[in-house]
């Protein structure tokens, strides 16, 4: 009978030095790197007879794309039998990514057009299952002093307080903002309430002599600006 044993999975530490993530990493630098690669270097070792780079790539195809990996919900993760530590190292490495989008930010130029924003709060915002209405404090030349998230709500919803939001504006001493919330469904169409919103706060904002630049929605994959579509 023909044998039915396998050759024994080499250890990344076996395979040649060109090959393996963090060697390529340190003298390619991490662009040369694939998402599997990049991920097995977080997830920082593999399972019996599955080297790290093996288990990333399945954990891609399980989930179906890196962006639904990041953010699917410790859970998941956990029946695809990976432990708290390992989740914990990845969402620290997202969360990283997030902070240095807005210190980025505080150290760019000012803030004068949608496109310049948009990155951003895709980052912060597109993959929360829960609706958030958040506020970018900017000072007289429009450049980031803060970002807040001011209200948090439901799939659908998130009730928004204007009295809060000129409260938040005012401890800031912005001189203007720009709103910005998500849509969990993806969708970017404004609702009627997000458009009475926006009036509210635009005219509770103009009585401090702060300015409203934008109101911002962001969805699965694009951003829809007020300002661009003249609802400002």
């Amino acid at each position: 009978m023909p044998s039915t044993s396998t050759a024994p999975v080499l250890s990344i530490r076996e395979w040649p030095r060109t090959e393996r993530p963090r060697e390529k990493l340190l003298e390619r630098g991490p662009r040369a790197l694939s998402d599997a690669e990049l991920l097995a270097l977080l997830i920082g070792s593999g399972t019996r007879g599955c080297s790290a780079v093996e288990l990333a790539r399945n954990l891609l195809g399980d989930f179906g794309s890196l962006r639904a990996l990041l953010a699917a919900e410790r859970g998941r993760w956990r029946r695809k039998g990976i432990g708290p530590a390992r989740y914990a190292t990845v969402q620290a490495a997202v969360e990283l990514a997030r902070r240095h989008l807005q210190e980025e930010l505080r150290c760019g130029q000012p803030l004068t057009t949608p496109q310049a924003t948009f990155r951003f709060l895709q980052a912060q915002l597109r993959d929360l299952p829960y609706e958030v209405f958040c506020c970018l404090h900017l000072d007289n030349r429009h450049r980031l002093i803060a970002f807040e998230e001011l209200f948090r709500g439901t799939v659908d919803c998130a009730q928004v307080h204007p009295r809060e939001v000129l409260r938040q504006a005012l401890r800031h001493n912005a001189t203007a903002v720009i709103l910005a919330h998500n849509h969990p469904s993806g969708g970017l169409t404004p609702s009627p309430a997000d458009e009475a919103i926006t009036r509210r706060l635009k005219a509770g904002l103009s009585l401090m002599d702060m300015q409203v630049l934008d109101h911002i929605i962001v969805g699965a994959t694009q951003c829809y600006s007020f300002a661009e579509h003249g609802l400002l």
